[in-house]
């Protein structure tokens, strides 16, 4: 299943958006890859995937994202993302209009699009796609463009992301990182929960200061 995978020039065009709108790059995770819409996790159940994408449009966001093929390589997929993006800025929505969203491996594709698109005035969350050893083992990841990170307490697979800011080169305008405690491990990310869904927006709306 693929959802609004065209063009962003298309987009535009056949969705009736304008340059004033708002637009989410939203990145799942790798169980999705892997799996098909319906088929449940043994411990997290179903990956609400339409559902995440549903809330995002009730809230005046116009979403492209699609279901990853499996075993996709992060980086190649991160530069098809930002021949989209760039393909938006040209026909005239500011950058600061675009927010890429990715839950875990998914936040691993948003770092590269965050990397080699190097531009400061995208937005992006990165949700539980980050732990210390990607220091080591992922070194070319430099952030740039206004950060959200998002990790879980209970989830070993997403930790606070401040060594990576740290080690970037790049001028972050805007940087925020939120800790949630919802006990679900990560499981919390297969799901529109508000509690990440809702700084989420925010942060696409450039709600930068938001509580």
């Amino acid at each position: 299943m693929k959802i609004k995978t065209l063009t962003c020039l298309m987009f535009l065009t056949l969705f009736g958006c304008k340059n004033e709108d708002r637009f989410i790059f939203f990145l799942h995770n790798r169980y999705l890859e892997q799996h098909s819409l319906n088929e449940l996790h043994p411990e997290f159940g179903r990956t609400e995937y339409k559902e995440i994408i549903k809330e995002f449009e009730r809230n005046d966001l116009k979403v492209i994202s699609e279901k990853r093929n499996k075993n996709v390589n992060a980086r190649e997929y991160a530069i098809n993302v930002i021949k989209q993006i760039d393909s938006l800025i040209k026909t005239g929505v500011n950058p600061s209009k675009i927010t890429v969203v990715g839950t875990s491996k998914g936040g691993y594709i948003a770092q590269y699009v965050s990397t080699l698109a190097n531009n400061k005035n995208l937005n992006f969350v990165f949700i539980v796609c980050f732990r210390n050893s990607d220091i080591l083992n992922i070194p070319e990841i430099n952030y740039c463009g206004n950060i959200l990170t998002i990790y879980e307490s209970s989830d070993p697979y997403g930790v606070s992301a401040l060594k990576r800011k740290t080690t970037s080169n790049c001028e972050i305008q805007h940087f925020k990182e939120i800790e949630l405690n919802t006990s679900m491990g990560h499981g919390f990310l297969f799901k529109p929960l508000k509690e990440w869904i809702k700084p989420t927006i925010n942060w696409a709306n450039e709600n930068y200061s938001f509580e």
